[in-house]
Parts: structure tokens; sequence; C-alpha cells
């Protein structure tokens, strides 16, 4: 396998695209003897510990494999910078210059939103291993578009379902203000019926919530629902606790996980998450997983690592199916809704809208046996579940 690692120029004069190519239902790639995958993930600022888990879990997959889907491999990584405006230059770039078959990532749902039509659009396979709006779960569903993630509104139901259970009647909602916020507070509201205390849509990339704090600490509410992903999760986990207000539960998700624990560590430890996978999973895949990435990177992988792992297994086992015969899309699309490799997580396949029907838990931030911070499944959620919009899609 060749990995060749490209930070493409940021401008579109210095990109020097051609106009956006035309649908076309086979890629020029495809009638080459190198699988060529692109990757595609936020490696640099406050987020780019989630990029850098899921670039690491790809590659370890793809270590493991060798030759992907029995091909000779070649896979591009690219820094999005967490800037829509890049990601689709980017895309565009490694579907028509680089003629990659694959695309796979992002991190973030903005700049899913950006890269979907460049890449979709050209017959290339999309695999997203993180973010999973609404609306390409629902009516704008895709048949190049693959998640090996979930449905954002998914693990914040699981932290809505926790909420109502407990009987908490007065939640604090907060959130950045992107796609992906605001998926999660439908999520949270989609399981849960009480009141609202607040509803607080911070900037994207805040790092300063003492403003926020103040307003939890006036209200008193009978807990605290929050998606802060990346450095924004490691501040406010921080603050959280500076500011007194641990007697307040704090429930999230992809706030309290593996990309920020290192850390947080000792802060977080008790924290409540909602996810579809945990590190302690019983299982013989994912034992394998984890200890092999923990032994390469010395840290524990978070979601964002074992998806991005799972979609270099997916890749593997559609391209393995085919013959290694890229230009029929049908057959490509069928072999990939297969979905005939063995997660981490356990169960898993597709529902008809190309999102995973999985299960979901309850976490618990911990301190492991191994001295290493992580989360640890305390109960099972939701079983089998699919998500909200599938009946909206029209790929039935």
């Amino acid at each position: 396998m060749t990995h060749k690692t490209r930070l493409f120029a940021s401008t579109v004069l210095a990109l020097g695209l051609a106009a956006p190519a035309m649908a076309q239902d086979v890629p020029a790639s495809a009638n080459d003897d190198v699988l060529k995958i692109g990757l595609i993930y936020t490696l640099s600022g406050p987020p780019a510990a989630l990029g850098v888990q899921a670039r690491d879990g790809f590659m370890l997959a793809a270590e493991r494999i060798g030759e992907i889907g029995g091909m000779e491999t070649e896979i591009i990584v690219v820094d999005d910078e967490g800037r829509p405006d890049l990601a689709a230059d980017k895309a565009r770039e490694l579907v028509q210059r680089e003629n990659v078959d694959f695309v796979v990532g992002p991190i973030f749902s903005n700049i899913l939103m950006a890269i979907h039509q460049p890449v979709t659009s050209t017959g290339t396979i999309l695999i997203s291993t993180n973010a999973g709006t609404s609306n390409f779960a629902g009516a704008e569903c895709n048949p190049n578009f693959f998640t090996t993630s979930y449905q954002n509104d998914q693990n914040h139901e699981v932290m809505g379902a926790y909420a109502e259970q407990q009987g908490y009647q007065n939640v604090f909602l907060m959130v950045p203000n992107y796609q992906a916020g605001k998926d999660s507070v439908a999520g949270f509201k989609n399981s849960y019926t009480g009141n609202v205390a607040g509803e607080v849509y911070t900037e994207l990339g805040q790092l300063d919530f003492s403003s926020e704090l103040a307003q939890i600490a006036a209200f008193q509410p009978d807990a605290l629902f929050t998606f802060m992903p990346g450095g924004m999760g490691v501040n406010l986990v921080k603050q959280y606790s500076q500011a007194g207000l641990t007697s307040i539960p704090f429930l999230s998700a992809f706030t309290v996980d593996e990309t920020t624990l290192p850390a947080t560590q000792e802060a977080a430890v008790g924290l409540l998450g909602g996810a579809n996978w945990a590190p302690d999973m019983d299982n013989e895949a994912n034992r394998t997983f984890v200890s092999a990435y923990i032994e390469k990177y010395d840290s524990v992988p978070g979601t964002y690592a074992m998806q991005a792992y799972d979609a270099a297994q997916l890749i593997d086992s559609a391209v393995r199916k085919t013959g290694g015969d890229l230009t029929d899309r049908d057959a490509l699309r069928a072999a990939i809704t297969e979905a005939d490799f063995d997660s981490p997580r356990g169960d898993f396949s597709f529902g008809a809208n190309n999102y995973p029907v999985q299960d979901f838990y309850l976490v618990e931030a911990v301190k492991r046996d191994d001295g290493y911070y992580g989360t640890s499944v305390k109960e099972k959620i939701f079983d089998d579940y699919v998500d909200n919009y599938a009946d909206q899609c029209a790929m039935q």
C-alpha cells in the first residue's frame, strides 16, 4: 500500500480547478488498476484531535488489511482546516484531478454539506465516518452517499431518553450554532418531554463559556445537556468544574470522549454520554481494534477512530465482492450495502437510506485499569435503532 499525504493549496486560483464535472455514473478512476481513496478530515486547529483520530483509525485498518479490496491501494490525506469553502475545493481536487474511487470523511456537518454534491454528483462514493446530517438521511438521501457513523440526532436521543428515565423536568440545552448542533437538540427533544430551562446556541469553536455558565448557575436546572466536540468540550468540562456546577448533572454526546479525556482527565470522570460504541465492548473485533490502536498510537481510540476503521473494512469488503471491478457502480453500491465485515461495535447493517442500523448506549467517563481515560458502557438504550428520517428517503 502506498500512502501519499498532501496538503493542497487553499484557494480556488491556486488549485486551478476546471468547471465542476457533470454527473456521471462511472468516475474515470474506476478503469484504473489502482484503488484510490481520498481522506478529508479537519487536521489543524482546536478540533484537530477528532480528525487525527479518524485518519489514524482508517490508516490502522488499511495497514492491517494491506491491499484494500485485494488491489494496489493509494491513500491521499487532505486537511479541510474546518473551512467549508476550502473543503469543497479539495473535494473537487480529489475527484477531478486525483480521480479517487472513494472519498472518506469528514468530521463536521458543515463540511459534509459542502463536499456532498461535488463528490456524489460525479459518481464517486462518499463515505462519512462522522457527520450524519438529517437531510441526507431523509429527503436528500443519495445512492452514492453512505455513513459508517450514525444520524446526528441519535446519540443525543440517548441522552434525552436517559433524562426522561431519571425524571428530569427542567434541562438546560447548550450546543454550537451549526447543523450538527441543531440536530443534537432535535435528537434530545425527540426523547425528552420535560421543560427546557434555557436553549443556547454558541459560536462554533467558542472556548470561553463563562457567560453561559453564569446562566446555568442562575437557572439551576435539573441537568445540563450539551454537545461540544473537541477543544470546545475540553474547555467546557474544565470551566464547568471550576464554576462549581458539578452538582448539576452533565449530560452530553461527543463532549466527554476519548478525544477530550486526555486533557480533562479527573474533571470528566463520572460524566455521562450517549454513544454507539465504547472501547470496553466485549467482542473479538473490538478487542483486536482497541489493542492495536493503543499499541500503535499510545492512546485510547474514540468513536471517530472506530467509525473510520470500519470505513476501511467496508471498502475492503465491497471491492473484494466485486472482484476489483469498479466499473459496475450498481454492483459496487450493492456490495457496500451488504456491510460484510466485523465491526468493533457489534451489530451493524445499512438501512434503506445508507445510514447504519445499530445499537446505542449510555456511557460513562472512567479511568481505565491501564491508566488511560476512556468511556465505558453503562447500559444499552436503543437496540437495532433506525433513524427518524429514513422513511423520508426515496431509496426504498
